[in-house]
């Protein structure tokens, strides 16, 4: 099976730390993307809850379908980057995702990338386009919100 590839990219207006505290926070997720709820299942060792290990399970209305998915927290880099492999909740494999921040000029470009194996062959190409436009979304959804978050911030 081919593996399938997600590449999306969004411009904020906000500060790189202000898009990186809304990816780690997991209960803010439902006020900037299509996912209803948020519940973290696992906290991680030590004494961040949604660090490194930590399970959060998300669960959403996508195109009629509900959906609930439970992914972990696998690579952070303050203010650069964010990542997290899906566990279960779709026919996926072996799925990561990799939200990079780059500071600019006028604030941050998201960089929202995935890839993953589908479980059940011929259907890599419907999951990446339904995820890819979900993808958008939440990358819309963030950009948006950071900006309104960061607004006191550039005054």
């Amino acid at each position: 099976m081919k593996r399938q590839h997600i590449d999306v990219r969004a411009h904020t207006t906000a500060h790189p730390d202000t898009v990186y505290a809304l990816l780690r926070d997991g209960a803010s997720w439902p006020q900037w993307s299509p996912i209803g709820s948020f519940e973290l299942e696992q906290p991680a060792d030590g004494e961040d809850p949604e660090g490194v290990g930590a399970i959060r399970v998300f669960r959403s209305r996508w195109r009629g379908s509900k959906v609930t998915s439970r992914e972990q927290v696998v690579e952070l880099v303050p203010g650069r980057r964010f990542s997290y492999a899906f566990l279960s909740g779709l026919p996926l494999r072996d799925y990561r995702a990799d939200v990079d921040l780059e500071p600019t000029e006028g604030g941050t470009t998201i960089h929202w990338r995935s890839s993953f194996l589908p479980k059940l062959p011929g259907t890599g190409w419907l999951y990446r386009r339904i995820l890819t436009e979900f993808i958008e979304a939440c990358a819309s959804g963030l950009a948006e919100h950071a900006a309104r978050q960061d607004a006191p911030r550039r005054g």
